[in-house]
């Protein structure tokens, strides 16, 4: 990575983009960020007159990225993440999904892995993600998981404190029976602040970023 370097920060909610930027300050100074945002595409993914144009547009987003000069992709939701490798073919280069490292240190924690979530679209390729990394690792958890009503639309609507009191409430029942607790939406990280249990709760924001650093140093 060089001062001239550039990535993408790909979002699917406006909430992720002040926080990916001061990731980016601290943890890829130097290089730029250039933010894209398609606030729809969350709603979209469960319409079914819809639905079928998400990949296009995350291939588009990409491609816009790669245009402006972007070495580099980091998807930011964790909804999209299934379409990594599909706009990374289609475009030329790399776009990385920003659960992949947090799923990974998952499996490496323990064999009963609690995923909380606050959108059902999420959950899935979350859970779907881990399955795939602890098969890469050779590990067959157990995994249990939770969507939290009410806590999207209290953070969408602006209450922050609300959202992080319902999972955080999720996160100590399921806490108790599992060996790491996973949170699937980076918007869900002040949560893990907001709450201590007996286990290590994983989110996934400077995770991703982290790994983004490593992909555009190698």
């Amino acid at each position: 990575m060089t001062a001239s370097s550039r990535f993408g920060f790909l979002h699917t909610g406006a909430v992720n983009i002040a926080p990916f930027t001061d990731l980016a300050r601290t943890h890829l100074a130097g290089a730029t960020a250039i933010n894209f945002l398609d606030d729809r595409i969350v709603a979209d993914l469960g319409d079914p007159d819809r639905a079928e144009s998400v990949p296009a547009r995350v291939i588009a987003l990409v491609q816009a990225a790669a245009d402006a000069g972007a070495e580099a992709v980091l998807m930011t939701c964790s909804s999209i993440s299934p379409l990594a490798e599909r706009a990374s073919v289609a475009v030329g280069i790399p776009v990385l999904r920003i659960d992949e490292a947090m799923a990974d240190e998952a499996v490496v924690i323990g064999d009963r892995i609690a995923v909380v979530a606050t959108l059902p679209t999420t959950l899935a390729p979350t859970t779907a993600l881990i399955r795939e990394r602890a098969a890469l690792a050779g590990r067959e958890p157990e995994i249990t998981s939770e969507v939290v009503e009410g806590a999207f639309a209290a953070v969408a609507g602006g209450d922050r404190a609300e959202h992080d009191r319902l999972v955080g409430a999720a996160v100590q029942r399921l806490s108790a029976e599992a060996d790491v607790v996973v949170l699937a939406q980076a918007s869900m990280a002040s949560a893990a602040d907001a709450v201590t249990v007996g286990v290590p709760v994983l989110t996934s924001s400077l995770r991703g970023v982290l790994r983004l650093r490593d992909a555009l140093a190698g």
